[in-house]
């Protein structure tokens, strides 16, 4: 009897981390690794980092220039089950990750805002961006402009010669940005 009470209390304490782990990462602070070179200088491949998630959970608009974590599959809605389903715990569990869908990328435009690269710069309603954080000049390429619309983000890497961003998968709905860059 004295066992069972043992078992039964180490397998009650264990349920209870096991959820607060899950509801801190998904509703806190969630790890996440950089995948390949589109935030160098700032950021490097395989570097670890962590994500304010109250941003997320809340449907709050990141401010610019945060670095932010974005679901890449723009093409469908998000539910809380994706966020559950990709808690490094569950995928531990499951075995599934996709880490490889996540993107580490800026925020450079808020829903009703106009980007426009010319000239190989940034502009952001008319303004050019000052951006000492990118890597080098971006190539100069024909004109693009682009009206973020509402519910939607635009993000770029900061090694912009080599970063898949707003400019190939279009706009990131709000619900697919998992966090904010926090604590390193």
């Amino acid at each position: 009897m004295k066992v069972w009470k043992e078992i039964r209390g180490w397998l009650l304490s264990i349920g209870i981390a096991f959820v607060l782990s899950l509801i801190i990462g998904i509703f806190v602070i969630q790890p996440y690794k950089v995948d390949g070179h589109s935030m160098d200088p700032t950021l490097h491949d395989k570097e670890r980092i962590y994500a304010e998630k109250w941003s997320h959970a809340l449907g709050r608009v990141p401010d610019y220039g945060d670095i932010v974590i974005v679901d890449s599959r723009v093409d469908r809605s998000r539910s809380f089950w994706d966020d559950l389903k990709e808690h490094p715990l569950i995928a531990l569990l499951t075995g599934e990750s996709k880490q490889e869908i996540f993107y580490v990328k800026r925020l450079i435009g808020k829903p009703g805002d106009k980007i426009e690269i010319k000239q190989g710069h940034v502009y952001r309603n008319g303004e050019l961006l000052n951006e000492p954080y990118i890597k080098e000049p971006m190539r100069i390429e024909p004109d693009q402009e682009y009206d973020v619309p509402a519910g939607e983000v635009f993000v770029m890497g900061d090694n912009r010669n080599n970063s898949k961003d707003s400019r190939m998968i279009g706009f990131i709905p709000l619900d697919h940005v998992m966090g904010v860059k926090g604590l390193k």
